[in-house]
């Protein structure tokens, strides 16, 4: 699999957008925290925003969605925002195989989101439903915290899981990433990292882009 960074614009100045993405041109794409103060304790923006940064970058948008009634909501995100990428919380969600067909149908890659807590092994089974598997290694809702090392190992086991299966998985890991914790991360067996403070607090955003997919690919063991 390919190392990708792609990184949150959780904690950039929101009054310009478009600039902030602007810093970044080495990225592989963009990570987009929709969030409704319901499934988790902050609100940031929605669908109209998102279409308003589609027009704005041709870079690959990963809408992470924060939000409950995801079966209601996930389709209309994948429909009407132009995303490459469509991630749903598994908390979320009353019928996540389901979920993840139509997204897929819908023509974006369907990914599934857990929280730290919540283990990978009830939903081996259908992980072949799915495009790619992101684990929280925070417990979602704000920027800036610090990574959780309990983590690693659920990392270690979903890439055992995936191997098994012999799909074509990737595993994205959000919250904490940066250059003392993503190559533990690579190792075991994640290649789609979300960085947000890490890359906009550096002095060159795109240089630490560049820094951070290094160190990932130095250390990456994946299928």
């Amino acid at each position: 699999m390919e190392i990708r960074i792609t990184p949150s614009i959780l904690t950039v100045d929101f009054a310009d957008l478009a600039a902030e993405m602007r810093r970044v041109p080495g990225a592989d794409g963009f990570h987009l925290d929709v969030m409704d103060n319901h499934f988790v304790p902050n609100l940031t923006f929605g669908l109209p925003v998102v279409r308003c940064l589609r027009q704005v970058s041709a870079q690959p948008f990963d809408l992470h969605l924060m939000i409950e009634d995801a079966d209601r909501w996930a389709p209309i995100y994948a429909a009407e925002s132009g995303a490459e990428t469509v991630t749903f919380h598994v908390e979320a969600s009353k019928a996540p195989i389901r979920l993840a067909r139509e997204l897929r149908r819908l023509g974006v890659r369907a990914a599934m989101g857990l929280k730290p807590a919540t283990p990978i092994e009830p939903y081996a089974d259908m992980i072949t439903e799915l495009d790619q598997i992101l684990l929280m290694s925070v417990e979602p809702g704000f920027g800036g915290q610090k990574f959780l090392d309990v983590v690693v190992p659920k990392i270690r086991r979903t890439r055992e899981i995936i191997r098994g299966s012999g799909a074509q998985i990737a595993i994205q890991i959000d919250g904490g990433i940066s250059v003392e914790t993503i190559g533990r991360c690579a190792e075991a067996g994640a290649d789609v990292f979300v960085a947000g403070s890490a890359v906009y607090s550096a002095a060159d955003p795109d240089a630490m882009v560049t820094e951070l997919r290094k160190l990932a690919a130095a250390a990456y063991c994946g299928m």
